[in-house]
């Protein structure tokens, strides 16, 4: 039901609220301060109940700890008291007497302290004495000028007024000897009446102060002072003799404390536990003392006593963290080193510390007006306490915490692994078990765990078992290796689910004590794993996993066994099996046939996975043969497996490696297998192959999976790119790779990555993105998207000629990569490298290989070589020498950065391997604008970079920039880095690791071992030269014999023909596998090509003279004799040459020819960096605005007839043909590419032909400009002089192999050819417009070849003025031609012979100039390229509309020949992916 509505009332009757009874007056109040500190004590005083707490007192003459029940407001206004009086010594510092009285009895406190009392005089603003002003009135204080730094405990104005309000009785007395006046004033009834102060005079030498006060304890719910409040009074008094130090006598109760300075009064805490402890004292600059630190040990939780300026602080605060968290850091970083196991945290040592500390802070803050907790920040201390190192080293070793954590890190750990504990039950769930039917029953020791490795060895495992069947086996697989628990963490082991899993199934318990399995579920526990190093790894990891948790356990006869499978299988073709279980008892074993080796197949079974269900269960069907039992010999075994897997043996471990001799294995025959035979023969193999899988060999600077790949891509003649993923499929099936398709993946980015601080010389080209320096090479695409291939440069590096003296390495009856290559410089100088294997790591900085070369250079001279600095290729920045030591040397890398003006910093430059994405982030966390930034020291960054260069702008204050200036720009901005040479670990010629400390010392050893290959080249070549000789000869021999008649081929016995060469002396050469197999520039199809073995007989083979009898009829003529006559002078005139050759002199040659390759790839850089920088510059100066688009340019050295530069088929409507001409854009850098002479120019019937093109070797070679230019023949008919052969170049640049093409102009139309492939071009047809850029076609001639044949090309006349674009002149309107020129200037008709080679090249007439400067030459005149124009109108106005006229004859043809200049040489050829180096046979002359 709805209230009623009541009637007006009057407005007093409105103020009564009737909810209860009161009016609104009585509702809502205000009170004086005073009456608010009476009615709310506690947000002042605290509370007023009485608390029950542990605390320390002093009872008895000694410090007790124990629960004490006590009003903490009441204790609270006798510290504000007692507080202000040791205020009072940093006033005046000639304070020295401090006197308490407490008497419960007549419930009376005072305290007395001399010094400076307080002035008696009136507050000329406030109209009463100081006394009265301070003790009397609320919110007075001389603490309230926070510029002034004050070292007292008083803030706010309240104190001692709390202890008069909170008081029947407060009385205060002071003596000012300076005015001569002492005063005396009673204040009762909690402050609330107030007496006249009486004033008498005084000594001058009288300064004092008294307080007395006698507490209203109705206030307090107490009726007389009790002991255990008087007991914690009586304590604080006792703080006030350890704060204030031997200087101020301290009374209680008219008898001095028994304590005078701050040490002995933690002594009162500390002896009763007779705790160790480290003091120590802290003083400002300025000689005060402002901390003392006493560290102790506390009993499992954080204790403190700690005093600010007098005041205690119970509860701590800022100024104990500040010094506890300086010693916890230390101890944390000492206790983990000690116990990597410990994963001490700091929290954990701070509750194993007891810390006194004493301070005095400048204007502290606190949180609340108890003030039991300091808030105020550390840096507005006003002193700082960095403690020293040698006090932590005396806290470290004398107070007892770092024993005391280890041993509770230690239980705790324990505890921690016993959670996962197994226990012997019937039944345990785990995934993937296959547990044996009798485990964990009274029968449990006869069964046998079988851990695989994987689950595919699992599967082999289950087929054995189902023999001995699974009542007495189970079987577990393996994910991988399993942790190296000896000092993995104790939350590695305890969350670690494959060692959690063994616990269980075994039944395993943590630290307990085994002289039996009979407490387990297994009484044995067998390695089923493969026979390769990582599976002695996993073998070896096992046993170090019960070493060390159960060492007890390795003791029990037979508890830990292995299982062996064959890592070979011979088989007989009559059907005998043999089965090897080590290499090197197979490699004996083969040796031993020696001739009767035919007959046997070999399998390899490197994996459990290999061999078959079948084959799984012959070998449990003999499982005494298979099985290998582990037994504890002595105390040695231990030791060996510590030294294996202990990081604490680290020396003794690299001494274990050391002494490792090639061809060590374990004898798999013996049954038994101690731990340290395990270790010394089996487990070493692993670690040297993990060592050699990290470092890097000293001769080619090549790790085994990096010589894989380039055996491979030299295998592979890896010219033609593919795609990285491809690439590694053809290494893992070629080279015998066994590990990840990813990882070795990575391997090819990596040696293709050629960004600054990666590669100086990569030997892989990166086509696609393989990574910047913007993220250290970690932004590169997807293998499956990026293609490679080997780069030009790196068989110059690795000449194909060494192929055949390297020592190739055999696995799997598969001939793979040599032991290492020998290259012509020293490549881990050049590249550099870095690992960590087992026992070592290595770190070699990158070198200038043209300081390689110089210093090669002077030690085949015989002079001295020159020290050698690191160098990055690409780096703009300085790599300074700091420090030398006998260990190696130290340089410093740094950055750059200058000013641009007085707010704008700019840096071009970052330290080696300080990758941009990195660097940006550093810079982002200094910017104004990011919230979470500690030093907003810059307003704004601005990136301007590439994914080649750096380039940031830092916009900062003019204060801040000025800052940084005085601390050091490159400090300030962290520009600088440092790389060492101490710690360069290498595999020698011999195998064995060894420290170089300089680079000259790698150079020197390599410099012998290289020029003992050299020798052995030598002696191969001329070797194989000799044999090239012999066999030429007996050919001559042979053919002369065929045509003499005297001897006859056709029509007899083959038998009688090889019986008949033999006779007359004839050399057999046998068959020989083909080097090529394993060597260099083998194709796929000779790799695919398999030959069968032929039988060996006694006698003449008839493959010996299949060099002879395998000859084309066509050959056996007078004619072939004179070729093969001239190649055996040839032959002999290089035997000759290689006979007086030495050594040092083919080094030589290599080094020069690899010069020349490094000034190629030194253009190409400067001119990609200049156009990087022309780029660079426009975005700069663009300040924001998006750049106009210019013309394209091209390049000046494409000066070429458009119809020899692309001879083409013409057939049907010239319109359509010519409307579809697409540009080719010459690459950048290539000036025209590699071009070969043109042969001789046959007749016109002959050019109607095919042309034959001889595929050679030759053609190969990379010729010089010089003889390029010299090698044309002038004499060409004038029917082939617009056909000029190109080449594409070999080994000049890191992109794949592209025809380098100069861009096509459309030129005034010149009359090319006449017959009746002629075609005539009007020009009243339509305009044509280029459609694009064409792919591939071929290279231009080189102009000046084109221009010197004896008969002049055919004239074309000037194009229609539509087909001029921007930046075109024509030429007559640039060099002025003479009138005789034999050049009318109205032709309108051309006309154009069709090309024979219509597959590669395209019509050319329509085509757009691309914007250029053209010009026309007189024969013989010099080409000098011209400015293009400024604009479209500009150009147009000095375009010429030339006039039709008639065809001339042939006779008049020839006098001029239009070139077409380009004025840059950056433009980069688009769209000729499609290029392939084969197809330049079209365009090879006959011969």
């Amino acid at each position: 039901m709805a209230t009623k509505k009541l009637p007006l009332q009057s407005s007093n009757n409105a103020n009564i609220s009737k909810a209860n009874g009161k009016t609104i007056e009585q509702t809502y109040q205000k009170k004086t301060q005073l009456e608010h500190i009476l009615l709310r004590p506690d947000t002042y005083i605290g509370s007023v109940e009485k608390h029950t707490q542990t605390l320390w007192v002093w009872e008895n003459d000694a410090m007790v700890h124990h629960p004490v029940t006590y009003v903490p407001g009441l204790y609270k206004i006798f510290d504000e008291i007692l507080v202000n009086a040791a205020d009072n010594k940093q006033r005046d510092p000639k304070m020295d007497a401090l006197e308490v009285v407490i008497d419960p009895e007549q419930n009376f406190i005072s305290v007395y302290n001399n010094g400076d009392g307080i002035p008696v005089e009136i507050h000329s603003e406030e109209g009463v004495y100081v006394p009265e002003l301070i003790f009397g009135h609320l919110l007075t204080s001389s603490n309230y000028d926070d510029d002034e730094k004050k070292t007292t405990g008083g803030r706010n104005g309240y104190g001692a007024k709390l202890t008069n309000i909170f008081s029947t009785e407060f009385v205060i007395e002071t003596a000012d000897g300076k005015r001569q006046r002492k005063y005396k004033q009673v204040f009762s009834n909690n402050m609330g009446k107030k007496s006249e102060p009486i004033i008498t005079k005084c000594k001058a030498s009288e300064n004092w102060t008294k307080v007395s006060f006698k507490p209203d304890l109705a206030k307090f719910n107490m009726e007389q002072l009790e002991a255990d409040v008087v007991a914690l009074m009586r304590k604080r008094v006792i703080d006030l003799g350890g704060c204030l130090g031997k200087t101020v006598k301290v009374k209680l109760n008219e008898q001095r404390i028994p304590v005078k300075s701050f040490e002995e009064y933690c002594k009162l805490f500390l002896d009763s536990s007779d705790a160790k402890r480290e003091f120590l004292k802290v003083n400002s600059p300025d000689g005060v003392l402002r901390w003392e630190i006493c560290v102790s040990l506390s009993e499992g939780q954080f204790q403190q006593v700690s005093f600010v300026n007098s005041i205690a602080t119970i509860k701590g605060g800022t100024h104990v963290d500040y010094v506890a968290n300086q010693i916890a850091n230390h101890i944390m970083g000492v206790v983990n080193k000690k116990n990597k196991n410990a994963n001490i945290k700091a929290h954990a040592v701070k509750n194993h510390l007891w810390m006194f500390v004493n301070a005095l802070i400048d204007n502290p803050a606190f949180d609340s007006q108890t003030k039991e907790t300091l808030t105020l920040r550390q840096s507005s201390f006003g002193s700082k306490c960095e403690l020293q190192p040698d006090f932590l080293k005396k806290v470290e070793k004398n107070v007892g915490i770092v024993e005391t954590l280890l041993s509770w890190a230690e239980f705790k750990n324990s505890k921690d692994l016993k959670k996962t504990d197994g226990k012997k039950s019937e039944k345990v769930k785990v995934e993937k078990l296959e547990d044996a039917n009798d485990a964990g029953g009274r029968n449990s020791d006869k069964c046998t765990l079988i851990l695989t490795e994987g689950d595919s060895a699992k599967a082999l495992a289950m087929a054995g078992i189902s023999v001995v069947g699974r009542d007495h086996y189970g079987v577990f697989p393996l994910r991988g290796k399993l942790l190296n628990v000896r000092e993995a963490s104790h939350k590695q082991v305890s969350e670690n689910k494959e060692i959690e899993s063994i616990k269980k199934i075994l039944g395993l318990q943590t630290g307990k004590e085994y002289d039996s399995v009979k407490s387990l579920r297994y009484g044995h526990l067998m390695i089923m794993t493969d026979q390769d190093h990582d599976g002695s790894h996993i073998k070896g990891l096992l046993i170090n996993f019960i070493h060390t948790f159960w060492p007890s356990l390795l003791k029990v006869p037979s508890f830990l066994v292995e299982f062996i499978t064959p890592i070979v299988k011979a088989t007989h073709k009559s059907g005998r099996l043999l089965a090897f279980y080590t290499m090197p008892e197979y490699e004996s074993w083969r040796k031993s046939l020696g001739a009767t080796s035919s007959g046997w197949s070999i399998k390899y079974y490197k994996g459990l996975g290999t061999s078959t269900s079948k084959e799984g269960k012959e070998y449990f069907q003999d499982l005494q043969k298979h099985r290998k039992d582990f037994v504890w010999a002595d105390n040695q075994d231990g030791e060996s497996i510590e030294l294996a897997f202990s990081k604490k043996k680290i020396e003794a471990r690299k001494n274990w490696l050391r002494q490792f001799e090639p061809g060590t294995h374990l004898d798999q025959k013996e049954k038994y297998i101690s731990y340290t035979e395990f270790v010394n023969k089996e487990l070493i193999l692993f670690s040297m192959a993990d060592l050699q899988r990290s470092i890097p060999s000293m001769l080619d600077g090549l790790k085994p999976g990096q010589r894989k790949i380039l055996f491979c891509a030299f295998k592979r003649n890896f010219v033609k790119e593919a795609k990285v993923s491809q690439f590694s499929g053809y290494v893992s099936e070629h080279s015998a790779y066994h590990h990840g398709e990813q990882s070795l993946s990575s391997t090819i980015i990596g040696m293709a990555q050629d960004y600054v601080g990666s590669n100086n010389v990569n030997l892989l080209q990166p086509n696609g993105q393989f990574g910047t320096r913007n993220m250290g090479g970690k932004d590169h695409a997807s293998s499956r998207y990026i293609y490679t291939r080997l780069s030009p440069i790196a068989r110059f590096l690795f000449p194909k000629d060494d192929d055949t003296i390297l020592d190739y390495l055999n696995e799997d009856g598969q001939s793979i990569e040599p032991t290492w290559y020998v290259p012509i410089i020293p490549m881990v100088l050049v590249n550099g490298s870095e690992g960590i294997g087992t026992g070592w790591s290595t770190f070699v900085p990158n070198y200038n290989p043209r300081d390689l070369v110089a210093n090669v250079r002077r030690l085949l001279n015989d002079e001295l070589m020159e020290p050698m600095d690191p160098w990055y290729k690409g780096f703009n920045g300085k790599i300074e020498k700091t420090s030398t030591k006998e260990t190696g040397a130290t340089f410093t890398v740094t950055g750059i950065i200058e000013e641009v003006d007085e707010t704008t910093l700019r840096i071009s430059e970052l330290p080696v391997r300080r990758w941009t994405e990195d660097y940006k982030q550093f810079l982002e966390t200094m910017t104004v604008s990011n919230d979470k930034a500690k030093d907003q020291f810059i307003k704004e960054v601005r990136a301007y970079g590439d994914e080649n260069s750096v380039c940031f702008e830092l916009i900062l204050s003019e204060e801040n920039l000025i800052l940084a200036q005085q601390e050091g720009l490159l400090k300030k901005f962290k520009l600088t880095n440092t790389i060492s040479t101490s710690n360069m670990h290498l595999f020698d010629s011999k195998g064995k690791i060894k420290k170089y400390d300089t680079p000259e010392e790698i150079l020197e050893e390599f410099y012998h071992v290289r020029l003992e290959y050299y020798e052995k080249r030598k002696a191969t070549l001329l070797e194989i030269l000799e044999f090239e000789l012999l066999r030429v000869e007996n050919k001559v021999k042979f053919i002369l014999g065929v045509v003499k008649g005297e001897i006859i081929v056709n029509n007899r016995k083959r038998a009688d023909l090889l019986l008949e060469l033999k006779n007359k002396g004839f050399t057999p050469f046998p068959k020989k596998k083909a080097v090529e197999a394993v060597v260099a520039d083998t194709t796929d199809d000779a790799e695919d090509s398999e030959e069968s073995p032929e039988e060996s007989n006694r006698g003449v083979r008839a493959s010996d003279y299949d060099y002879l009898l395998s000859m084309a009829i066509g050959t056996l003529t007078l004619e072939k004799v004179q070729e093969l006559c001239a190649e055996r002078d040839k032959l002999n005139a290089e035997v000759e040459d290689m006979r007086n050759a030495t050594p040092k002199t083919l080094w030589m040659k290599d080094l020069d020819v690899l010069d020349q390759q490094l000034d190629e790839q030194d253009k190409l850089d400067i001119q990609a960096e200049e156009a990087r920088a022309k780029i660079k510059k426009k975005v700069m100066n663009a300040a924001g605005k998006a750049p106009k688009p210019k013309p394209r340019k091209t390049n000046k050295k494409a000066a070429v007839v458009e119809s020899i530069a692309e001879p083409m088929d013409v057939s049907g409507d010239s319109t359509t043909e010519t409307a579809n001409v697409t540009e080719v854009v010459k690459p950048k850098g290539r000036g025209g590419g590699s071009k070969k002479a043109p042969a001789k120019a046959k007749s016109v019937a002959v050019e109607e032909k095919s042309v034959a093109v001889e595929d050679d070797e030759e053609d190969d070679e990379v010729l010089a400009l010089k003889e390029r230019l010299a090698a044309y023949n002038l004499n060409s008919s004038p029917d082939h002089s617009g056909v000029v052969e190109t080449e594409a170049p070999k080994a000049q640049k890191k992109a794949p192999a592209k025809r380098a093409a100069a861009k096509k102009k459309t030129l005034p139309s010149t009359d090319v050819s006449d017959g009746e492939d002629e075609i005539e071009i009007s020009d009243d047809d339509d305009v044509f417009e280029p459609v694009g850029k064409k792919k591939g076609g071929r290279k231009p001639a080189a102009a000046k070849a084109a221009a010197a044949a004896p008969k002049p090309p055919k004239k074309r006349a000037p194009a229609n003025k539509e087909s001029v674009s921007v930046g075109q002149r024509l030429i007559t309107q640039v060099l002025k031609p003479a009138e005789d020129a034999g050049i009318s200037p109205d032709r309108k008709v051309r006309k154009m012979r069709a090309s024979p080679f219509n597959k590669k090249s395209g019509a050319v007439l329509g085509k757009n100039i691309s914007t250029s400067s053209s010009c026309i030459l007189e024969e013989g005149e010099e080409v000098s390229p011209v400015p293009s124009l400024g604009s479209l109108e500009e150009e147009a106005s000095e375009v010429v509309v030339v006039a039709p006229k008639a065809r001339p004859q042939r006779e008049n043809r020839g006098k001029k020949a239009t070139y077409v200049i380009s004025d840059s040489d950056t433009e980069e050829e688009d769209n000729n992916d499609d290029f392939d180096p084969s197809d330049d046979s079209d365009f090879d002359d006959d011969d």
